[in-house]
């Protein structure tokens, strides 16, 4: 018996006495541990360790239970740079309490990890998950933006109006969806302006992380350059663009989608997602 298995053991009969409902949320992640930047340049990256973690921790207080995927089902990697107190208030206990239940549930672990692909997913029906979940981290700006599976998933929750919660560089994977979406990041990819296309997601308010904080974190790509951020892309599509000073919580609700800004809106995403489960 797995830890999640485990897990939801425990909360069955504390559920079933209360009367609650006990959601099932898929977690997607990247299957990738870099981001190609220009000129040929690599960034060392994955999810950030409060953006997948403290909503998680919110689901699994709250009684719910968590499945992971991939597009793969590889074992994803977790951003060595936001393993730190920073990202958690600066509260050291906060960092360890999270990377601890990170650790318990083996995510990233290549032999032991619980993740599983967006083909079994799809396979297993998506009728069994009543939201999703995707954390940022650069990752998911190399796999989850041109993911033909995802993008039939995320489909899927949206004709179903099922929640969808993503934070930071994660709602680029709204993109997959797109009826070309491959072509469209590639052109984007290729410093082009692609025309707008047809999508399911035109005319939502969302956020992402600005063009105005990527500018400000470019020290963290080590003297690369991102190939086009993520505002100017989901402008691009369709999506009506909210943001707030950079760096501070900033959460935008509209129909099925949540979205938050950058890792200071993290937990309050994961409270939101938390609320609809209700």
């Amino acid at each position: 018996m797995n830890l999640m298995t485990r897990l939801a053991a425990a909360l069955a009969l504390t559920l079933a006495a209360s009367g609650a409902h006990a959601a099932n949320v898929l977690v997607v992640l990247s299957d990738e541990n870099h981001l190609d930047l220009k000129d040929g340049k690599v960034l060392s990256t994955g999810f950030y360790l409060n953006e997948l973690m403290q909503p998680v921790k919110l689901l699994l207080d709250a009684g719910h239970e968590v499945t992971f995927a991939t597009p793969q089902g590889r074992a994803p990697t977790v951003d060595a740079s936001s393993v730190t107190p920073a990202y958690f208030g600066n509260d050291a206990a906060q960092l360890t309490l999270h990377k601890d239940l990170l650790e318990k549930l083996a995510l990233t672990s290549p032999t032991a990890s619980p993740v599983v692909s967006l083909a079994r997913v799809e396979q297993q029906g998506y009728a069994r998950f009543d939201a999703v979940y995707i954390p940022g981290g650069h990752a998911p700006m190399q796999d989850l933006l041109k993911s033909p599976a995802l993008g039939r998933l995320l489909a899927d929750f949206h004709k179903r109006n099922k929640t969808t919660a993503l934070v930071c560089h994660g709602p680029i994977a709204l993109l997959s969806t797109l009826p070309d979406a491959a072509g469209f990041v590639a052109k984007l990819d290729a410093g082009a302006m692609p025309a707008t296309p047809k999508w399911i997601y035109s005319g939502y308010q969302m956020t992402v992380i600005s063009n105005q904080e990527e500018e400000q974190a470019k020290p963290l790509l080590g003297g690369g350059e991102m190939k086009f951020y993520p505002q100017t892309a989901l402008v691009r599509a369709g999506a009506r663009f909210s943001s707030n000073a950079p760096w501070t919580g900033h959460v935008v609700v509209d129909r099925e989608l949540i979205t938050g800004q950058n890792p200071a809106s993290a937990l309050e995403v994961g409270q939101r997602l938390v609320e609809r489960l209700k």
